[in-house]
């Protein structure tokens, strides 16, 4: 186990990130706001759900979550139909149009990500791929008993998506 002081200045860094998620935020194109993007790599990661679901992911209020689908409904990037098992409810499935604009924040956030981090070995990014999965799955990602950890507004490019295992961004 570490020392207690490793884990205040770990602390300290943690809280520092947002200097980082500030960054992919303002990548962002007008039309696609974080929550907009979240809800998109949401829907790309999972698949359909119900907005119950998303909100859960998420880790807002429905109400919230409600706006955000709205805005991503009203842009074509998804699509609500009726929930075959119950159809009070709604399923909610990102669209071809919603998968592209998915791509282009993937590919503008991998550009972000080499331009600020182009002096790294690529053994450093590795390490802190691997790292911050782990700080994820210490906190509880997959698992029911935690709230989960707000996903990042951008998801990796299409060709380097790696599915973690069990369910599992972020708004600055």
């Amino acid at each position: 186990m570490a020392a207690r002081g490793q884990y205040e200045e770990l602390a300290r860094q943690i809280s520092a990130v947002g200097v980082v998620k500030r960054g992919i935020a303002r990548l962002l194109p007008a039309e696609c706001p974080s929550g907009a993007a979240a809800v998109l790599a949401l829907l790309d990661r999972y698949g359909d759900m119900r907005l119950s679901r998303l909100a859960e992911h998420l880790a807002v209020d429905m109400s919230v979550t409600s706006r955000h689908v709205a805005h991503v409904v009203e842009h074509g990037w998804v699509e609500r139909s009726p929930d075959p098992g119950d159809r009070r409810s709604r399923i909610l499935r990102l669209t071809p149009s919603g998968r592209e604009v998915l791509d282009d924040l993937g590919q503008r956030a991998t550009d972000l990500f080499a331009d600020r981090l182009r002096e790294w070995s690529d053994d450093e990014v590795g390490q802190l791929v691997t790292l911050l999965a782990r700080l994820r799955t210490s906190f509880g990602e997959g698992r029911t008993h935690h709230q989960p950890p707000a996903p990042l507004p951008v998801p990796a490019p299409a060709q380097a998506r790696v599915q973690a295992p069990g369910p599992g961004p972020t708004s600055p």
